[in-house]
């Protein structure tokens, strides 16, 4: 049995994938640049749950930019016992790719490629490459459910664009080079160890400090928003399972099932035993009205599907965040 490279490994999904990975027996070689996008010591600490286990010895990781395409492919050339990928390290956050755009295209776009040429110059030896997208790749549709061949050639902001970027240069590597590989679209992640620019997050500090709250579109939005382990096991369910042939395949990875932003509120009001000053503010440059995911595929082709609630999700992001910050 090979490795597993996990890029992005001391990001939020990475780092919970990882953990599972490592719990199960893999030897698992992970990257990340830890960028300050934000606070590097919540990725610091993510990586210490990570090393300061017995789980030690099965882990490598290597400080390593996606941008950096030749370290990237002679990280990979050398260590020819890599046999699968899942590549979840990007430059995340709709919002920040208005301020900082050449940060998506290298990021998204130059590291995306960079992994998929070190795949290729693995002559044969990759087994399975799987990929996160996303579901800004919709774009600003109101209706749902989002099926997997709807078109999404009108992306409502830079980092959609270059999500789709990399479906499409993946794709043309599976054609061209025999890879085999999936992308998965991942719908609003949240959970423990979460990310601190999205809204579970934001809504939390500002509501213990006593402070407003920004709502977007006056409230007027559903997102649906997924426990980060019913991600990570949707992201191994597929690793587990490649495409038979050189087959290039698309999934959504969702709850299945939209949330109005003003529930979502009241659930972590209840949770926090304090009540939110809302600032009720007009829809943000980027931003997308309604996510919904139809995850009949995966559940046909892998038998899965989420098992986490909003509520119960919630709970534990509230009991993590208590736990950290003390």
């Amino acid at each position: 049995m090979g490795r597993i490279l996990v890029t992005g490994a001391a990001g939020f999904i990475g780092a919970h994938l990882c953990r599972s990975l490592l719990a199960r027996g893999e030897q698992v070689v992970g990257i990340d640049n830890m960028n300050a996008y934000y606070d590097p010591k919540l990725k610091e600490a993510r990586l210490a749950a990570l090393t300061g286990d017995a789980l030690a010895s099965q882990f490598e990781f290597l400080r390593l930019d996606l941008a950096d395409a030749e370290a990237v492919m002679g990280m990979m050339a050398s260590r020819p016992d890599i046999d699968r990928i899942a590549h979840l390290g990007a430059q995340a956050g709709v919002r920040w790719s208005l301020e900082a755009p050449f940060a998506y295209t290298a990021a998204n776009v130059t590291g995306h490629l960079a992994i998929l040429e070190g795949a290729r110059r693995a002559q044969g030896k990759m087994r399975h490459l799987v990929y996160a997208s996303t579901s800004s790749v919709y774009g600003a549709r109101a209706a749902g459910p989002f099926k997997e061949t709807d078109r999404v050639d009108r992306p409502a902001s830079l980092y959609a664009a270059t999500k789709i970027a990399g479906e499409v240069m993946s794709r043309a590597y599976c054609d061209l080079y025999g890879l085999p590989m999936t992308g998965l679209r991942f719908f609003t992640v949240y959970g423990p160890w979460g990310r601190p620019d999205m809204a579970y997050w934001l809504f939390t500090e500002a509501m213990l400090k006593g402070q407003p709250i920004k709502i977007f579109n006056e409230g007027r939005m559903t997102r649906d928003f997924t426990f980060v382990e019913d991600i990570v096991s949707g992201i191994i369910a597929v690793l587990d399972k490649a495409p038979a042939g050189a087959e290039h395949r698309t999934y959504n990875i969702g709850n299945a099932h939209p949330e109005r932003l003003l529930d979502f509120v009241a659930i972590l009001e209840d949770l926090l035993g304090v009540k939110a000053e809302k600032e009720l503010l007009p829809m943000q440059k980027g931003d997308v009205p309604a996510t919904f995911a139809d995850v009949s595929a995966m559940e046909r082709d892998f038998g899965w599907r989420p098992t986490t609630d909003l509520r119960t999700g919630l709970g534990q992001f509230v009991g993590w965040w208590r736990g950290y910050f003390g």
